[in-house]
């Protein structure tokens, strides 16, 4: 996985506005390095970028390890596009499968 600054962008393929397959009110905006959801922008320090059984995937993460526990629960921390064009957001608790609107 490589490892890039917040303000790098996510790869070209998960870039724009999605919404939740489940509940049209809920997006998903992906501008440059900026992750918008459910209407909040994602405060992280830094990504991980790679590919894992064909699928893109970036992890969000944070700097402060006293920090991570509470940022994994309020925060989509996965993003997940498989080959198939399915993009999927996801902590720990929830998880959701967004496609383009």
């Amino acid at each position: 996985m490589q490892k890039l600054d917040r303000n790098a962008q996510l790869p070209n393929d998960m870039q724009g506005h999605w919404r939740d397959v489940d509940d049209a009110d809920s997006h998903l905006i992906i501008d440059g390095g900026e992750v918008t959801c459910f209407g909040q922008v994602v405060a992280y320090d830094y990504k991980l970028v790679g590919t894992m059984d064909d699928a893109l995937t970036v992890s969000l993460k944070v700097t402060d390890e006293a920090a991570e526990d509470s940022f994994q629960r309020a925060n989509i921390t996965e993003i997940v596009l498989t080959p198939d064009g399915e993009l999927h957001a996801y902590n720990l608790t929830f998880a959701s499968q967004f496609e383009r609107s």
